[in-house]
């Protein structure tokens, strides 16, 4: 019997679980020295140099109902935006620092422009909210593992009060719970080192969480990074563990699973390029073939995918992450029925492993085949002879039959099928990135 946090975490992420796909966005002052999000720490750059970026900020072309318009036409069905990163500025008009977008030339509170824009759009909403900051005076300095002041020991922590930045640092949680409406997500960053768990008082950032706003899901970063996970995979997690897991830069090779062998929610964030915030010279970009081959694959292990996107000084998110999205969204249209609301092909007769040509995904009693890769022959659906009510072309219901040809008479237990019917043969394919076949099985092999 699952335990009552276990229980609960099932029922406020069962909208994730369904959704899929999403947007993280990036965006801050480091767009302006267009080097990536962590240029101030990478290259040690003094709070006084790093405060030219902050007169500079006017976000003069921020929309973000072309933002909000992106990201529905991609298909994705939540977002999340960094309301502060490691920098410490703040994307919003908060009361407990002048560093914040209100104070520059943009003068405005985009976090609260985000929300609203993305909301009307129907798209679920999420904040980032790094646990990291580097412009607080009482944030670790000198001997940090990451902080800009790190090798300069005139940068000493002597007089650095930690308890007083986890003051400040509730405080502006608390602010983004309470003063900007119903959140769907809180997506914390990161831990590390001793900077993890209960240094931050993870517990009382995760009660006041559940107080504020009961129906959020919150990653697992209050105690985790990147390379590691945290409590989330025992049997019986921490009160702060979390509701999904967030692998980085990858896809787990047999999804996320607790140590019971029980799925857990996650979902990898992945850049579009090698950059999470805006990089000028970073032109590594992901083809919109890749970006569904890696949706369908994190779909068939019960994952999401949050796909970063970001912007540029002025606010734009550029144009090649644009056609990329745009690209996924066409593919969405016709196929998005095989990603959401689906997950790992395991149970009754679909206990199906990754076939040779791409991935299964499953709904219910709908088994789905993203193909990937043409085949010579026959494309088989292992063990499922005799199982088949029906197949469809998922882009336009057009019917496929069960393969008979001879040369698969030597293999009676598993089901064929040819995507170009007439001629026997699967190339080329009908849709290059991934074509899906959905499958009905016959009543009495419907999984549970």
């Amino acid at each position: 019997m699952a335990s009552k946090i276990v229980a609960e975490r099932a029922e406020r992420t069962k909208w994730f679980r369904e959704a899929r796909f999403g947007m993280f966005i990036h965006w801050g002052l480091y767009a302006i020295p267009a080097r990536g999000e962590w240029v101030r720490g990478q290259e040690c750059m003094s709070r006084d140099e790093y405060m030219r970026y902050f007169d500079e900020f006017a976000a003069e072309e921020y929309d973000p109902r072309e933002w909000a318009a992106l990201a529905k036409k991609a298909g994705m069905k939540y977002a999340v935006l960094t309301a502060k990163h490691h920098d410490g500025f703040c994307l919003w008009d908060t009361k407990l620092t002048d560093f914040k977008a209100t104070g520059t030339p943009a003068k405005r509170d985009l976090v609260r422009e985000y929300l609203e824009a993305f909301r009307e759009a129907d798209i679920k909403v999420g904040l980032y909210f790094s646990l990291i900051d580097w412009h607080h005076p009482d944030y670790p300095h000198y001997g940090d593992r990451h902080h800009p002041s790190r090798k300069d020991p005139a940068q000493g922590n002597e007089g650095r009060d930690f308890d007083r930045y986890l003051e400040y640092m509730h405080g502006q949680i608390r602010e983004l719970l309470t003063d900007y409406g119903k959140l769907d997500i809180m997506w914390f960053d990161f831990s590390y080192d001793e900077m993890s768990g209960e240094k931050w008082k993870a517990g009382e950032i995760m009660r006041m969480a559940r107080s504020l706003q009961p129906h959020m899901i919150v990653d697992n970063r209050l105690e985790a990074s990147g390379d590691s996970n945290g409590t989330i995979l025992a049997a019986e997690p921490s009160d702060s563990a979390g509701d999904f897991a967030c692998p980085e830069q990858m896809i787990p090779p047999f999804g996320v699973r607790n140590e019971l062998g029980e799925s857990v929610p996650w979902e990898a964030c992945i850049t579009l390029n090698n950059n999470w915030g805006y990089h000028a010279s970073d032109r590594h970009w992901k083809s919109a073939e890749m970006v569904i081959r890696m949706l369908a694959e994190c779909v068939s292990k019960n994952g999401n995918l949050l796909l970063n996107v970001g912007p540029d000084a002025k606010g734009r998110i550029p144009r090649s992450s644009v056609a990329i999205l745009e690209e996924v969204g066409r593919w969405m249209v016709d196929n998005g029925a095989g990603i959401y609301g689906c997950g790992a092909a395991d149970g009754g007769a679909a206990s199906l492993d990754k076939p040779d040509w791409g991935r299964f995904t499953k709904k219910g009693s709908l088994l789905y085949a993203h193909v990937h890769e043409s085949q010579a022959g026959g494309l088989c659906l292992p063990g499922m002879a005799g199982k088949i009510e029906k197949m469809r072309l998922l882009r336009d219901g057009s019917e496929l039959r069960p393969g008979t040809y001879w040369n698969l008479k030597p293999y009676p237990e598993h089901a064929f099928f040819f995507l170009n019917q007439d001629t026997y043969d699967n190339y080329p394919l009908p849709d290059p990135a991934s074509t899906v076949v959905e499958i009905t099985l016959k009543a009495q092999e419907k999984p549970s």
